[in-house]
């Protein structure tokens, strides 16, 4: 990787677009321009269980932040990038409707709340103006 390169990283449970701003051996400096995935809500070190002493709400990396990120989990990007709200919106939406698709699971049920929760916050970070009724 390269200073300036636009690249794909994955960090914990998300994917963004982002611009390389630094390398090391072993890590990457990204920061973020867009949101491919929507991390998902929960424990990392205890996926899929509601079970757990704390149920994170997961934020997607914001806008221009910076994230050091394994060499191993960058890859060059070569297409248009999207506006980070307009990628935002999508990724909640993606995940939205996957976890309601699977409301008879515990796990999908605390997570679509806590995604609604993160969704209310996003409304005043980002202005974004949800459908009344996702909330």
């Amino acid at each position: 990787m390269e200073l300036g390169q636009v690249v794909i990283a994955f960090h914990k449970t998300g994917k963004y677009i982002g611009e390389v701003t630094g390398v090391r051996p072993d890590v990457c400096t990204v920061r973020i321009l867009a949101v491919l995935k929507h991390p998902m809500q929960g424990d990392l070190h205890n996926p899929k269980k509601v079970d757990v002493p704390f149920f994170h709400e997961r934020k997607a990396l914001a806008y221009l932040e910076q994230a050091n990120i394994p060499s191993n989990m960058v890859r060059p990007f070569d297409e248009e990038i999207p506006a980070y709200s307009s990628s935002l919106i999508e990724s909640v939406l993606d995940l939205y409707y996957e976890l309601v698709s699977k409301q008879d699971d515990p796990f999908s049920q605390k997570s679509l709340e806590a995604l609604k929760e993160i969704m209310k916050e996003y409304k005043y970070m980002y202005t974004i103006e949800w459908p009344n009724d996702l909330l």
